[in-house]
């Protein structure tokens, strides 16, 4: 079975594949302190839960935008599977033909989230991952990663206002019913995730004009996508495996 982990600043997903079967996926938090023992009982703890043994694992693959955190995930790899993981980065064959100024600096989640769009759906698409960053990343008619945009994440942009404004509170992320609000945690909440909605709206649009084509199909991924999608039209397809699902094609096309 492969097991894949996708590193990021916040949180990391790893799952369990048979073949082309998603067995079981988790998400738990990034932490940079970890040691290789620590993340191994941690992640012994999650596989036993799911009467999942370690050892029925034959092959390892991680995608990670934190690079501080791969000694100990890599020693985790070697000490409890004996497996010397694929990192994907350069050298790693993808498929991907990357049209940005410098293919190096395109993070690896984004190359993996636009791998298996190409894969799953028709070009040109869209990919909207909504992480610590939220990345907007555009995929031309001939399945060609032309480029994108980063903007803050709600999280950060969140307690950013939280932090910088001492005299307003830290809100929980949940949409209000209107966006003209009576109370000031439910204003925060209103301009946070109506704000939000309307950028991606705004990038998409914009995006559309740029490729040329009113009918690119806008895929999203990660933690928000689901709250989000549900303000906006702008969204197409939520899709929570898609990074997971572009670690097994690389995976593949590497053995």
């Amino acid at each position: 079975m492969l097991l894949v982990f996708d590193i990021g600043n916040t949180n990391m997903v790893l799952g369990v594949y048979d073949g082309d079967n998603l067995v079981r996926d988790w998400r738990i938090n990034t932490d940079l302190n970890k040691t290789s023992d620590e993340y191994g009982v941690l992640i012994k703890n999650l596989f036993d839960a799911s009467d999942i043994s370690l050892s029925v694992i034959d092959s390892i693959i991680v995608s990670s935008v934190v690079p501080a955190v791969m000694h100990s995930l890599e020693n985790f790899c070697r000490k409890y599977c004996n497996i010397s993981p694929l990192v994907v980065g350069p050298g790693i064959k993808t498929g991907l033909n990357i049209k940005y100024e410098d293919p190096k600096m395109v993070g690896a989640d984004r190359i993996v989230n636009a791998v298996a769009a190409i894969s799953k759906y028709n070009c040109p698409v869209i990919i909207i991952d909504f992480g610590t960053a939220t990345t907007y990343c555009a995929v031309s008619k001939r399945g060609e990663y032309i480029g994108g945009a980063i903007s803050p994440g709600m999280k950060i942009s969140s307690e950013a206002l939280f932090q910088k404004a001492s005299k307003l509170p830290r809100v929980e992320l949940v949409t209000p019913d209107t966006v003209i609000c009576k109370d000031t945690v439910s204003a925060m909440q209103s301009g946070i995730i109506y704000g939000y909605a309307g950028q991606v709206e705004k990038i998409v649009g914009l995006m559309k004009k740029e490729l040329k084509d009113e009918e690119t199909l806008v895929i999203a991924t990660g933690g928000l996508a689901n709250m989000i999608s549900q303000e906006t039209d702008a969204i197409d397809v939520i899709d929570p495996n898609l990074t997971l699902e572009g670690l097994r094609i690389i995976y593949e096309k590497n053995i």
